[in-house]
């Protein structure tokens, strides 16, 4: 429709039919509910703040022809209150859009063959994710900003619900992206609340290092603020601290969720290895077993992967709180052997829980502390949950001699791996000791090997 033309024939018609002014005014009204009608469904198909801006402007430049000769259909206050609903659906569009960008993003990190082939790609990922987080969040302001610059009288009317409607819009896409991550990690199921997700891209399994670097993007995002509520208190919708405390939360929880998933990998190892033999009659050991090889490679790529990710800390070693306690491992290996070296069986195994007993008093280790996002913090989280959970399936079991020195020589050699590459060396000293003394408990003839035939054995 000629706009032009068509404020010309409403001035004609009022000339010639005086009593026309009702129908004209709601042809007008219609008309502007078309403009609106047809911009929102290009918002709806994401156009640019300089697209919409122009097709506000060209919409405003209408409803002024139009008031000129018709100026009891007040279109300038019609126009307003059908913009609003225009307008703040633009906002939310954008927002919409760009949690879409995020998830895009993060999508990647599972479904690409080429990237898993990369030297570093969950570091590709991470730095991938933060600059669409970061850069998006930047040009979606700047975008807005475009809004509250013009001077269109259109928007210099509608900026203070503008200002409200992204302030609002901030607050809620944090609160989405924070569920966006949960989703991602698999710690959420999908539901019609959810938007801006692929449909269909969370069917296949969830991969640990996407978890690790949706934990490290939480902690990002956490950062977003000072923490402060300032904007609150003036009335404003945007409260910065409750986002900050949410990501907080969100990384936590993620970061959980990433050990969880590392720890139940090796669960299962550990499951099949001690439910598929019949200990009772286990043959003389002659080797390290192969699930000691599987569970280093799970810890292996669990080393990959939060060096890609996250901080390295400070290295610290967890302190007793008796300094007469025993630091030294070969120590409390000999001490071990020597009580359970008797001929004795039910001796043996009365001085091995006496030993045992009178380290749990003496040397008060702090076992498990809470998770930081440093390298080390992650790492020795993980093998301790695995020792404490090898513990487990030993007390399961019922062992002969030669099932119990199989046991033994195990922990000989992991020991000495680990402690190379874990801190709190103490206290993966004092769960492999755990796991000893597990292992004797449900012993028939708990009689250990002497350490030159364990050294032999692991070389």
């Amino acid at each position: 429709v000629s706009v032009h033309g068509f404020a010309e024939a409403i001035r004609a018609y009022r000339v010639i039919f005086p009593d026309s002014e009702s129908q004209l005014i709601k042809l007008a009204q219609n008309l502007v509910i078309k403009h609106f009608e047809i911009t929102e469904q290009r918002v709806k198909r994401r156009i640019s703040s300089t697209n919409f801006l122009g097709a506000l402007r060209a919409i405003w430049d209408d409803v002024l022809l139009m008031d000129g000769v018709l100026s009891e259909a007040a279109l300038s206050n019609f126009s307003l209150e059908v913009a609003h609903a225009t307008v703040k659906k633009y906002v939310a569009s954008t927002f919409t859009y760009l949690l879409q960008d995020i998830s895009d993003a993060l999508l990647k990190v599972k479904v690409s063959p080429k990237e898993a082939a990369e030297e570093h790609p969950l570091q590709v990922a991470l730095e991938a994710s933060k600059k669409t987080v970061l850069q998006g969040s930047m040009d979606v302001l700047l975008d807005f900003r475009q809004l509250l610059d013009d001077e269109l009288g259109l928007l210099v009317k509608l900026r203070a619900f503008i200002i409200d409607w992204v302030q609002e819009g901030f607050q809620d896409f944090f609160r989405s992206l924070d569920g966006c991550f949960l989703l991602l990690s698999g710690r959420k199921n999908s539901s019609s609340q959810d938007q801006g997700f692929s449909e269909g891209a969370l069917g296949e399994k969830v991969l640990a290092g996407l978890v690790l670097v949706l934990a490290q993007l939480s902690e990002i995002a956490a950062s977003f603020s000072s923490g402060g509520a300032r904007g609150h208190e003036n009335g404003h919708v945007f409260v910065s601290g409750e986002i900050c405390q949410l990501f907080q939360l969100g990384g936590e929880k993620l970061l959980h969720h990433y050990i969880n998933i590392r720890t139940r990998r090796v669960s299962t190892l550990l499951r099949k290895r001690f439910t598929t033999p019949n200990w009772v009659k286990h043959k003389e050991p002659r080797e390290v077993h192969m699930f000691v090889d599987l569970f280093l490679q799970e810890l292996k790529a669990v080393d990959s992967e939060v060096k890609q990710i996250l901080p390295e800390g400070l290295l610290r070693k967890h302190q007793r709180s008796d300094s007469n306690g025993s630091t030294n491992s070969s120590r409390s290996n000999a001490l071990l052997d020597d009580k359970m070296s008797r001929s004795n069986t039910q001796k043996a195994r009365s001085q091995l829980l006496e030993t045992h007993l009178a380290k749990l008093f003496k040397q008060k280790i702090e076992i498990f502390t809470k998770v930081e996002y440093t390298q080390e913090s992650v790492e020795t989280t993980i093998v301790k949950l695995c020792l404490k959970s090898l513990q487990e399936y030993v007390r399961l079991q019922t062992f002969n001699r030669s099932g119990f020195q199989q046991i033994q020589l195990d922990i000989h050699f992991l020991r000495t791996l680990l402690k190379e590459n874990i801190e709190a060396e103490e206290a993966i000293d004092f769960l492999l000791d755990e796991v000893i003394v597990a292992a004797s408990e449900r012993c028939l003839d708990p009689i250990p090997l002497e350490p030159p035939i364990l050294d032999k054995l692991v070389q």
